[in-house]
């Protein structure tokens, strides 16, 4: 299968919009096809930064394009500024019970962007060092906050409308063996408090660059595996390698990567930020893989076969979920080395510890 001439102009737009270079010379350009991918992907604002790199003969219609910023405007840069406020408010909070705060994903890797305030933010997801119980506790009790405890990894709480993450484990341990034994890795990982940055004039921890690059690996293929990813992921880990390759220790990730069947994503995770996205290679530890196996990852990325979307009614979303596990056996085969039978049971009775997960 290979790329549709709209999905091919989309990723030229990409590669324009985060500064690399592009020949650009087809006109024949649907952009309502455009704006629906750049949504997808959570990349309308990259797509109108290389939209604003093409001359005037290319570009869409002005009214086209002014209704466009101002929705990038209003979805991107206005929540930025609602996201810093809220990290810092969140930081704070914690920080006067002397609570050491921990960012993942999100903020993290949105700080390694040419242009941070033109990734998209959703949750904020939060790390406490192993103190997430006695901090949800205090939080709820002085601020009345409802935390949520229906989740297997983390609790959930609203703060300026915001949705926050607040992880006890980094994976969640219930659905695979082998996420229950990296967990001890990333725990171990996680202790590490040499990391910090000024958010609003408050003090966050970062993840070391070890745990980020693990992390952000086996976050990519959790969502994979089980229904899909889009291209704002894979910028995510493109510019993370772009601005961390020099510290991370890549033999001991390839070891890690290699003992838990995850290398083979990775090697085409890195060919995709090389050939599809016009990364420099060199800063890449290896880009070896098979060029039909690569085109197959990079084609469910651009055309899922499942959407994220799930059907209502709990009978016709089993069904679904079951079809769309089914659907994604190649992923999950070339993605984890466990029984797929095995963590269907172990998804399964997941569910039922936390019914409403189904």
């Amino acid at each position: 299968m290979i790329k549709t001439q709209q999905q091919e102009v989309f990723i030229d737009l990409i590669r324009l919009g985060i500064g690399h270079t592009r020949v650009f010379s087809n006109n024949q350009i649907d952009w309502l096809a455009i704006r629906s991918l750049a949504m997808q992907h959570g990349l309308d604002a990259i797509v109108i930064d290389g939209i604003e790199k093409l001359p005037d003969s290319l570009r869409p219609d002005k009214t086209t394009l002014l209704e466009w910023m101002g929705e990038m405007f209003q979805g991107y840069e206005s929540r930025y500024e609602l996201y810093l406020q809220t990290i810092a408010e969140v930081a704070s909070f914690y920080g006067s019970h002397g609570y050491k705060m921990m960012l993942l994903k999100g903020y993290v890797c949105g700080r390694d962007w040419p242009k941070p305030e033109h990734r998209p933010y959703g949750d904020i997801d939060i790390w406490l060092f192993g103190e997430q119980m006695e901090a949800d506790a205090i939080l709820s009790k002085e601020q009345g906050v409802k935390i949520d405890k229906s989740h297997h990894h983390h609790t959930v709480f609203r703060w300026n409308n915001i949705i926050v993450e607040n992880h006890y484990d980094f994976v969640n341990v219930h659905t695979r063996r082998s996420s229950a034994k990296i967990e001890f890795l990333f725990k171990d990982l996680g202790r590490d408090d040499a990391h910090t940055i000024n958010v609003n004039g408050k003090t966050v921890y970062m993840p070391s660059p070890n745990l980020n690059a693990l992390f952000l690996i086996r976050h990519l293929i959790s969502h994979f595996t089980s229904s899909n990813i889009n291209l704002r992921q894979i910028l995510d880990w493109c510019f993370f390698v772009e601005k961390h390759t020099r510290e991370v220790d890549w033999q001991w990730l390839l070891n890690v990567l290699e003992e838990y069947h995850m290398k083979d994503f990775f090697n085409c995770l890195n060919a995709i930020c090389v050939d599809d996205l016009g990364f420099d290679a060199a800063i890449f530890p290896t880009v070896q893989y098979l060029p039909d196996l690569k085109d197959a990852v990079i084609m469910d990325v651009l055309d899922p076969t499942y959407d994220m979307a799930e059907p209502q009614g709990l009978i016709r979303r089993l069904v679904f979920k079951y079809k769309r596990w089914q659907g994604n056996a190649w992923k999950q085969r070339f993605c984890y080395k466990e029984s797929r039978w095995e963590s269907f049971w172990q998804g399964l009775w997941a569910h039922f510890l936390k019914p409403s997960s189904f």
